[in-house]
């Protein structure tokens, strides 16, 4: 099943790292409570909101930091996934 989100919406697959750490990056537990990592599989439509086109700064296979409160997750087929807008990406991860 395809998942087609709508203008500046994305959709993440949602990934667990061991011990709150990637890489570098080590996440402290309680921002762990507040916020997410995934991968975005997905881009929206695009188009216009508010009089302004929407510009896509993430990518497919990205690997970003979101707010778990501005989500909406679901399970499809076993799999846990996120739609979010670009606006409530806080960071996305480089190599």
């Amino acid at each position: 099943m395809k998942i087609k989100p709508l203008y500046d919406r994305l959709v993440l697959k949602n990934v667990k790292e061991a011990n709150n750490q990637t890489s570098s990056i080590i996440l402290p537990t309680s921002a762990d409570e507040r916020s997410e990592m995934s991968i975005v599989e997905e881009l929206g439509t695009g188009g216009v909101i508010d009089g302004n086109k929407i510009e896509w700064i993430v990518k497919k296979g990205d690997r970003v930091i979101y707010n778990k409160y501005s989500s909406h997750e679901f399970v499809i087929e076993g799999e846990t996934y996120t739609i979010i807008s670009q606006n409530d990406i806080l960071a996305i991860l480089e190599d």
